[in-house]
C-alpha cells in the first residue's frame, strides 16, 4: 500500500468504514463469534514463529526468518480482528479493521506501519514463487538472500508487537 493511501486511512475515519463496508459487501471481511481459545492460539502460533525465526537465524536462512516475521505479524494481528469479532484474509481489510477498532487504543501510527511494511516485504519474498508455475525457477530465483541485520531487526520489531497485542489482548496496552 503507497504511504498516502495509509495516511489517509489512519488520519480519515469514515473512508476507513466506508471501506470496510465495501469489504463486508464483498465478503472479504466476515464476523465471527469472539473466540478466546482461538485468539490464544493465533498468539502461540506468533510466539512459535519467533522461535522459529531465532533458530533459522543461526542457521542462514534469512529469507525464511522473514517469512516468519510476517506470520507472528499476521497471526498476531488475527487474534486482534478475531478479539472484536472479525475475520479477514485480506491485507488492506486487516489493516481498516486495526485502525478502526484500536488505532490510539494501544495500537500507533509506527505499528500500523510496521504491518504494513511487513505485508510488503513477504509480498516481495514471495513474488517469484507465486509467478512461477515451474518449482525450478522459484528454487533458483535470485530472492532469497537477506541481510542478516535487517531480518534481526525485523526480529526485534516483530516480537515487541507480539508483546504489544498480548497486553492489548489482557487489557494492557
Amino acid at each position: 500500500m503507497k504511504q498516502f493511501d495509509l495516511d489517509n486511512l489512519i488520519e480519515n475515519k469514515q473512508l476507513v468504514e466506508q471501506k470496510l463496508i465495501e469489504f463486508r459487501e464483498k465478503d472479504i471481511l466476515k464476523n465471527q463469534p469472539i473466540d478466546e481459545m482461538e485468539v490464544q492460539g493465533h498468539i502461540q502460533k506468533s510466539e512459535h514463529n519467533l522461535r522459529f525465526i531465532q533458530d533459522n537465524l543461526k542457521l542462514g536462512y534469512f529469507d525464511w526468518c522473514l517469512t516468519g516475521c510476517y506470520y507472528t505479524v499476521y497471526h498476531s494481528a488475527l487474534a486482534l480482528l478475531i478479539r472484536r469479532g472479525f475475520t479477514s484474509k485480506n491485507h488492506y481489510a486487516t489493516l481498516c479493521v486495526l485502525i478502526k477498532e484500536y488505532y490510539n487504543n494501544g495500537i500507533s501510527k509506527e505499528d500500523i506501519l510496521l504491518i504494513d511494511r511487513f505485508f510488503l516485504d513477504y509480498q516481495d519474498l514471495t513474488f517469484y514463487v507465486e509467478s512461477k508455475n515451474k518449482r525450478e525457477e522459484a528454487t533458483y530465483s535470485t530472492k532469497r538472500m537477506f541481510d542478516k541485520k535487517l531480518v534481526e531487526l525485523l526480529r526485534i520489531k516483530a516480537a515487541l508487537f507480539v508483546d504489544k497485542v498480548k497486553g492489548i489482548l489482557n487489557n494492557k496496552p
